[in-house]
């Protein structure tokens, strides 16, 4: 069984504390909201890759403004983690949008309208069945 790393438990701390701190401390109206999905932390604890995901969001020139707020916010909020959070160094902070959310609703999307269309055509092929067969049932009768 692995250990649990040290690097593991930094990064689960940091995602706590960077989901708090964008919610309730960065005040720039461009930032939507906001939601960190993930963190990965380098070996030496040098940088934390932030993941983050949008929510309503799938413009593309709305998520690279919001990139654009989180980086020039990183060294304040690394400065807070620095408060709140007992490392020798905090690492440099770098913002990443996550896909996977996006991803996810139009893998879903997908595979409903697929599945709906699935149940249109078997309804079809299920009443062009009975068609025929009411047919031969109404011909029996007049005899």
């Amino acid at each position: 069984m692995r250990e649990f790393k040290r690097t593991d438990r930094v990064a689960d701390q940091l995602q706590k504390e960077l989901a708090v701190l964008i919610q309730r401390e960065v005040k720039d109206p461009r930032l939507g909201m906001v939601t960190v999905s993930g963190v990965e932390v380098s070996r030496d604890l040098g940088y934390a890759d932030v993941h983050v995901t949008l929510l309503g969001e799938e413009d593309a020139a709305r998520i690279k403004e919001n990139l654009k707020v989180l980086k020039q916010a990183a060294g304040f909020l690394r400065s807070q983690i620095a408060r709140r959070v007992k490392l020798r160094h905090v690492p440099e902070l770098r913002f990443h949008f996550d896909e996977s959310v996006v991803r996810g609703q139009r893998l879903s999307s997908l595979i409903d309208e697929a599945v709906q269309s699935d149940r249109l055509r078997q309804d079809v092929e299920d009443g062009s069945r009975d068609e025929p067969g009411e047919a031969l049932d109404d011909r029996e009768g007049r005899d």
